[in-house]
């Protein structure tokens, strides 16, 4: 059974932007070859990182949406984690990173609610 998945990965900053679509199809192929189909690359580029990962600031974002089988998305976590020029990846099931959103959407609410509350 295939789902729907959102990748996130941060790459080493060293890696040339160009080339990170290259590099990604690499790694997507697992998708593909296994019946999966990817729906969107997203490349963000370089970004500042929150926190220090592997002693680097900055790293190059990029979101996939894709569908597939578990068994096919656990092998593409696999691979990613064993390649160097991979910093990060998480995997997302689409119902899960919708349901994120929403619930960081709502604590930003209550917080500019508790604060408006304050000052009055």
């Amino acid at each position: 059974m295939t789902h729907q998945y959102e990748l996130m990965v941060i790459i080493q900053p060293e890696v040339d932007e160009r080339q990170v679509p290259a590099h990604l199809d690499k790694f997507l192929s697992v998708i593909t070859t296994s019946g999966g189909s990817i729906e969107n690359v997203d490349i963000w580029g370089k970004r500042r990182l929150a926190y220090e990962i592997q002693k680097k600031n900055e790293g190059i974002y990029a979101v996939v949406n894709f569908t597939a089988t578990s068994e096919a998305t656990v092998e593409l976590d696999r691979q990613l984690k064993l390649n160097e020029l991979i910093m990060r990846t998480k995997v997302l099931r689409a119902e899960e990173a919708i349901a994120l959103v929403a619930a960081e959407a709502k604590r930003a609410e209550d917080k500019a609610a508790r604060k408006t509350a304050a000052k009055a």
